[in-house]
Parts: C-alpha cells; structure tokens; sequence
C-alpha cells in the first residue's frame, strides 16, 4: 500500500514508526512532517486543512489509504473531500468530529444516550457565565467550548479564579474556541484515557494510558498538551473498561448513528474514575499526544492493520495481540512552555540514541538547519521506551533522556509516579 499520514508532531512520528513496521506499507509520506519523521518516510509540503489540496496529491501519488493525524482537518472536513473523491481515510467526518470541536455538542450527546459525565452550563455569555459560577461555587471547571490545542480547560480552585477564567475566555485568550463557553462540575477520582477503534457500527477497544497534563511535577502547574504518559492504565481493570464501553462509547456512537452521524476512526475517551464508575471527561477524535506514542510503541505493526479495518468498515473480524508489557513516555519541551519559549535551539546526543522496538525518540517540534537538529515548538520530543514492567521502561526512558543534550529544554522527571 502506498500511505499518505497528515500532521507533524510526536503523533504522527508515532504512527508513521508503527505503519513502517508492516510490510503491507509499500510507501509512506507524511504531509508535511518533521525532521524526525523525515528519517523513516518521505515528507511533503502540503496544506492538510485544505481538502482539495489534500486529494489531489493522493491521487497524484496513487495514495491507497489517508490516516488523518491531528484533529482540525478532521473538523475541517478533510476525511469528507477525501472519501468523497473514492479514497479510503482514517478519521470520522466532520458532522462526527464535533465530539471535540464542541464541547457543548457532547455533553448533548450524552444527556441524548445517558452516559455519565459532570453536571454542567453551556454559555455564550459572560455574565451568565459567571452567574452560574457564583451559584455553584469552586471547584469547578472552565473549559472553551471549540478547539484550543488541548488547552483550553482551567479547573479552577477557587471561585474568583473561575470568575477569571470566565472572563478571559470570552476576552479572547482562547481566539474563537472560547465565543462559547461550557462550565462543568469538578469530579473527583483517577484520569484515564481509554482508546477504541470504531468502524460506524462496530467498536474494538485497542488501549488504556494515563497522561501527565500538568507542567509541574506532582502534577502542579499550568495544562500542557501533556508532559509524558504510559500505558497500560492501571485504574482501567476489565470490570471499569467493560463499564466504559456499556454506559457510555456504545450509547454514545449508537446515538451518532442514530442522528445520521456514524462514527468511524479513533475514539479517545478521557474518563475520570471514583470507586470503579467511570464518568466522562471528553472525547477526542484522534489519537492523543503523547498517549499514542505509548500506544504505537506497544502496538506496533497491528497498528496499521487495524486502522485499515477501520476504514474499511471490517472491525468485527480483527482482534487485539497486546503484549503483557508496559510503555512510557517522556515529553521534552522547550524553556518557557506553555507559555512564550524561544525556537531554535540546537539538540544534540539524538544521533547516538537506540531505535529499535523498545526504544524510540519520537519528534514533535524538530527542524534540521546545517545538519543539526533544531527545536521550533514547544513540546519537541517525546522519549519513549518499552519494558516488562513499568519501573524498567521508566527508567530506560530516563536514561535516553539523559543522552540528550539540550540546555534549552526541560522535562518533568515523575512521568508515571501515580502507577509506580
């Protein structure tokens, strides 16, 4: 098959690693990748939120199947141009991706199928907003109602930080994600994430994580993108993942069929768990970052097979070959993130790392400038490594970590102390 992946973080040099493993792949681009990913696949430069763009340079590369990486050109409509032109794609359609290009949308969605989830307000204005704050009092969540790179959610301790919160939404600080704001019920309990493949009818669970949002170790600070994860989760015993997939994904994408919606590519279920009952957090429509890295890591070549199934409508044929074994990652960012960092700076020590299907350094903000490795985002790599036990991959993670060098940079150095 010759692959056409869009995007260009740790996502999808994750998933460009996991695809190349399969000898089904012929040929892989990604459109337009990253200097890490320019070591194992072809990339291009290419505007993956235009959907004409898009099909006409699969058709000009005889593309025999698209995985759409990221989530804005799932809500652009790309996976729509695409399977409209006759080609086959990973990824819901637009109409499905608003899972997570609304909030408001999938607390409806789940009041509709009677799945779990906080108590909430949705409001596109502020003083109702802050109305409904001062009534419920903190803690409490904000969250901007549209796409905000996965940071536009303050869980708020105290009443006058939500007012805040309420008020820098609609001031602008989230751009058009935060025109309409959702305000939910803080829940207490353990965070997971939970993944499944969904093929419009059928649903395959395929993995469980936990991520480290916080940019501060002990998980204190400001929301990242995330700072590191591992999988398996170990809150996420067979009694808490049957109940996930009875109360709320299967109610959930029969209520999207029922609406004339189908689901069809990743679902990524965050949940927050107290005494077994799993509630929901969010979906996503897409793998996370860097959840997949610990996923690909551990799923290996499957991974594509699986992903074409999904495609092609055919889940209830596959199954999933899990090794009883453990993977961590290790997210490395740039001084200053989440907020203002500088771009630039040189990364050495990377050339002398392993690669191999225990070890990987997947790029996310890379560039190469005179043959050097250089940072240009805010998270940059993701350290990953795989072991028997989750003590093992951490520490094999670590010590990678410690072969780079790069003074700009930082890393939280607890990734996967709840577990251990």
């Amino acid at each position: 098959m010759n692959i056409l992946i869009l995007g260009s973080g740790g996502r999808e040099h994750a998933l460009a690693w996991a695809v190349m493993q399969n000898p089904k792949c012929d040929r892989l681009i990604v459109a337009p990748g990253n200097a890490g990913i320019a070591g194992i696949a072809e990339c291009a430069a290419l505007n993956i939120g235009d959907g004409g763009a898009v099909v006409t340079f699969a058709e000009e590369n005889a593309i025999d199947f698209v995985i759409i990486g990221p989530e804005a050109p799932l809500v652009a409509g790309v996976a729509d141009r695409l399977r409209a032109a006759g080609l086959l794609v990973f990824g819901p359609d637009a109409a499905a991706a608003r899972l997570e290009a609304s909030k408001s949308f999938t607390k409806e969605i789940c009041d509709a199928a009677g799945a779990p989830t906080a108590a909430y307000g949705h409001f596109t204005d502020a003083a109702s907003a802050r109305a409904y704050v001062e009534a419920q009092g903190a803690p409490i969540v904000i969250k901007a109602d549209g796409l905000a790179a996965g940071k536009g959610v303050i869980i708020a301790q105290t009443t006058r930080e939500a007012l805040a919160a309420v008020d820098d939404m609609f001031d602008g600080a989230f751009g058009a994600a935060g025109a309409e704001v959702v305000v939910e019920e803080f829940m207490d309990g353990e965070e997971a994430s939970f993944f499944v493949l969904c093929d419009g009818e059928n649903v395959l669970p395929i993995g469980t994580a936990q991520d480290h949002k916080r940019v501060g170790e002990g998980d204190t600070g400001p929301n990242t993108g995330g700072m590191g994860a591992y999988s398996p989760a170990p809150v996420m015993d067979d009694a808490v993942v049957t109940a996930t997939l009875d109360r709320i994904v299967r109610p959930t994408m029969a209520e999207m069929a029922r609406r004339g919606s189908p689901y069809q590519g990743v679902l990524f279920v965050g949940l927050m768990i107290e005494n077994g009952a799993p509630r929901l957090v969010e979906y996503n429509v897409r793998f996370g970052d860097p959840e997949c890295q610990a996923l690909m890591m551990r799923l290996g070549a499957q991974a594509l097979d699986l992903m074409h199934a999904t495609a092609e409508r055919r889940l209830s044929e596959m199954n999933v070959n899990w090794a009883d074994d453990h993977a961590l990652t290790v997210v490395l960012a740039a001084s200053g993130y989440p907020g203002a960092y500088e771009k630039g700076s040189v990364i050495r020590g990377l050339d002398g790392l392993p690669e191999d299907s225990r070890r990987m350094v997947f790029h996310a903000g890379t560039g190469r400038d005179a043959g050097q490795f250089t940072a240009q985002g805010g998270r940059v790599l993701a350290v990953t490594a795989r072991a028997d036990t989750l003590k093992e991959a951490q520490a094999t993670a670590y010590g990678m970590v410690d072969s780079i060098d790069w003074p700009e940079g930082f890393c939280r150095r607890d990734i996967g102390w709840r577990a251990l």
